[in-house]
């Protein structure tokens, strides 16, 4: 089995390789291949690959290279985790928005349109080359912002899947709390990808969600940086994102007053950088973990195994509606648990939502249509429109400033401003 990682100069890839290692009784890897322009870094992070399969006696064999074409032949499976514009790019998302009083965030609001205006034609651009190289291979997405990279993979006719790590941090937390094996907890995760909450978590059958609530709380929301209230009135876990819309004001206030994330993982990226360089290091440094993506690995191992080994167990995962949530349209991409074997990802059936969750699932939904129409056609008013239709926007004034602003900052990767 051949795996190519494209992007795969990025510091997180040694907790990629980490999985990979653990997991290679799931996932017998021949070969895995990390695709990256940068060599300087794939230089690094490849070494560190290699020592990290030797260290726990994996016999696959690791290897980089620059040449995409090259990399993704013969894949049976192509992972994207793309950051087109680097931390410089994320800088400027988590920032500009600001100047507006909205939040600044990488992967929803102005800046997540950003990402998606830089990354959808991109990933398109890799997409037709994997299929005219090796049309037989998976492509899975865990690039940014994830839903609506994976809708665009997919109306373009691609066998892709797209995957978030949310819904699998909350199964670990959740199984910690509840002195359980993670593999014991099914969540009933719903929405679309960074817009989803937790309705029931069962254990053996049995719905332990009001427990979770009654004991641990405090607990949960102080993970999500949310008043335990909210938890208390929703009856349900939100994930950390949804601060972003329930507490909107004053997420901006604090984003004011400290250096941007960005700024941060630029940091602990060069330290990483230069742990990754030291010959003596063979596995995944404690550094890594404040780097983001806790398992990610694991996800991506499962994810890949069951579309190759065709075992149609139930995953979390970004896919087409097609009906699952019948107040969407079916191309829109949502993320919800889903059965994955060798033809792809079919959601299972949802329990109809209350509307203080399907109104903002139907508002983002239709954003993202709009995102992706800019994304993949350009020009201002598309880029306006997609603004003003965002829940976290939604004033003429404050859309045509973030319009000329992001335009601004981005105008290098966009070939039609």
């Amino acid at each position: 089995m051949k795996l190519a990682v494209v992007g795969g100069g990025s510091t997180y890839t040694p907790e990629l390789i980490d999985g990979f290692a653990r997991l290679r009784n799931l996932l017998p890897l021949a070969e895995l291949v990390l695709v990256d322009p940068a060599l300087d870094r794939l230089e690094r992070v490849g070494g560190l690959a290699r020592r990290i399969f030797a260290a726990q006696g994996h016999p696959g064999r690791i290897t980089w290279t620059d040449d995409l074409d090259a990399g993704i032949e013969g894949a049976d499976a192509v992972l994207l985790q793309l950051r087109i514009g680097g931390q410089t790019a994320r800088h400027h998302d988590e920032t500009w928005p600001l100047e507006c009083g909205c939040v600044g965030q990488e992967t929803t609001g102005a800046g997540g349109l950003a990402k998606a205006l830089r990354t959808v034609p991109v990933v398109l651009e890799i997409a037709e080359r994997v299929r005219r190289t090796n049309p037989d291979a998976w492509l899975i997405d865990f690039t940014n912002p994830v839903g609506i990279v994976t809708r665009a993979l997919l109306r373009a006719g691609h066998k892709a899947v797209g995957l978030c790590n949310v819904a699998i941090g909350f199964q670990r937390k959740f199984a910690a709390l509840l002195g359980v094996a993670p593999d014991q907890v099914a969540l009933e995760h719903v929405g679309l990808n960074h817009l989803t909450w937790e309705r029931s978590v069962r254990v053996a059958g049995e719905d332990v969600l009001p427990k979770l609530l009654t004991e641990h709380a405090d607990a949960l929301a102080a993970d999500l940086r949310l008043p335990r209230r909210v938890l208390d009135r929703l009856g349900a876990v939100p994930s950390y994102y949804l601060r972003y819309y329930y507490q909107h004001d004053a997420v901006v206030e604090e984003l004011r007053s400290k250096p941007s994330r960005a700024a941060e993982v630029a940091a602990i990226e060069q330290q990483l950088l230069a742990l990754y360089a030291d010959p003596a290091l063979d596995e995944k440094p404690d550094l890594l973990a404040r780097r983001g993506g806790a398992y990610y690995s694991e996800a991506a191992v499962a994810l890949t195994s069951s579309l190759l080994a065709d075992t149609g167990d139930i995953q979390v995962v970004n896919a087409l509606n097609n009906g699952t949530l019948p107040f969407l349209p079916d191309d829109a991409v949502i993320e919800v648990p889903a059965t994955v074997d060798a033809t792809g990802v079919t959601p299972l059936p949802v329990r109809p939502l209350e509307p203080l969750y399907a109104g903002l699932i139907a508002h983002v939904t239709a954003y993202e249509q709009l995102a992706l129409d800019a994304a993949l056609h350009g020009g201002r008013d598309r880029v306006f429109a997609a603004l003003l239709s965002h829940p976290l926007i939604g004033q003429i004034d404050h859309a045509d400033r973030l319009t000329d602003l992001l335009i601004a900052h981005n105008r290098e990767h966009l070939t039609w401003a």
